[in-house]
């Protein structure tokens, strides 16, 4: 049975680190996320995950060049009929999901929200304008960015995020599945989390310059990344995770269309990555468990334990 060496995958997370670390550089050594280049080097620091698996690939091989694109999850796309369903799932769910999340923030008193003037997105878009400019209705603008949504997640949301993904649920967790599902997708999330490290301690996402950022930002790609592994290993194919992933970071905003104005919005606690989101994708992995959708893993099948079913043989890397 194919198994990934313990060393090439502490060599992948160690090198994928140490490369976001590098690109993030420039902020930390001038202006932080007020660099005039900030979005570029998170953009560029996004593809720093799919640069070590191919660094790791050509040093360290620890398969061999044929079975390089089945391991990651790129090709074959067959079936293609389940991989084409799992694909739209993980195009459209995450949108659901973070949806759910607003419901969950506004149950738990974590965010005021406006549901029919939507005070707050009616105040950020007139202060947006030049003066004199009439607003147009928040509604109209909502409905517009909602089916937007979609199509910036399956293009350049999506691209963006298969940088992240080759390395992620592409490399780690076929990697770290030899030690069982669970065990693949806790550890998975938090080395993503925990990659996210040079920007979080900037402020990003949390505006937290602490420790604490770095905590939350883990346990919501922990909460995250077991839904995407899931897509990983029931598909057996990397892109329905490339495309949640994607609309993940589309629909993220979310939140701002129904907040009441004048009222705050803590992403630690409302936030998709915040409590809100653990709540909404607890209670979905709840559901997955229950109908014993982890123990679906069609590469899994005739080869417990492993990602991959054929050669049943471990390679010795040379």
């Amino acid at each position: 049975m194919t198994r990934i060496r313990p060393s090439v995958t502490i060599a992948f997370v160690l090198l994928a680190c140490a490369l976001a670390w590098l690109v993030a550089l420039p902020m930390w050594v001038d202006r932080g996320l007020a660099h005039p280049l900030s979005s570029v080097l998170i953009s560029v620091m996004m593809f720093t995950p799919a640069l070590a698996v191919v660094i790791v690939m050509l040093v360290m091989r620890p398969v061999p060049a044929g079975e390089r694109l089945r391991l990651l999850g790129i090709w074959p796309l067959r079936p293609a009929k389940r991989v084409i369903w799992m694909t739209v799932l993980g195009l459209f769910g995450p949108i659901l999901l973070v949806a759910l999340s607003v419901v969950v923030a506004a149950l738990l008193g974590w965010v005021s929200v406006d549901l029919i003037h939507f005070s707050g997105f009616a105040a950020q878009l007139e202060a947006s304008l030049p003066v004199g400019v009439p607003a147009p209705p928040a509604i109209v603008v909502i409905l517009s960015q909602l089916a937007l949504i979609p199509i910036a997640a399956g293009t350049i949301n999506a691209a963006l995020a298969f940088g992240e993904e080759l390395g992620w649920r592409g490399f780690l967790v076929p990697a770290l599945r030899q030690y069982g599902t669970w065990p693949a997708l806790l550890i998975s999330g938090a080395v993503w989390g925990l990659w996210h490290a040079p920007v979080i301690l900037l402020g990003y996402n949390f505006g937290r310059t602490d420790f604490t950022g770095l905590l939350l930002m883990t346990a919501g790609c922990v909460a995250w990344g077991v839904l995407l592994g899931w897509l990983r290993l029931r598909s057996a194919s990397l892109w329905p995770a490339v495309f949640a992933h994607g609309a993940m970071n589309a629909a993220g905003g979310m939140i701002i269309w129904f907040h009441a104005a004048g009222t705050p919005i803590d992403p630690a606690l409302a936030g998709i990555l915040g409590a809100a989101g653990w709540i909404t994708c607890a209670l979905v992995v709840a559901v997955l468990i229950v109908t014993g959708q982890f123990r679906r893993q069609p590469e899994l099948e005739g080869a417990v334990g492993r990602m991959l079913s054929a050669p049943r043989r471990e390679i010795d890397a040379r």
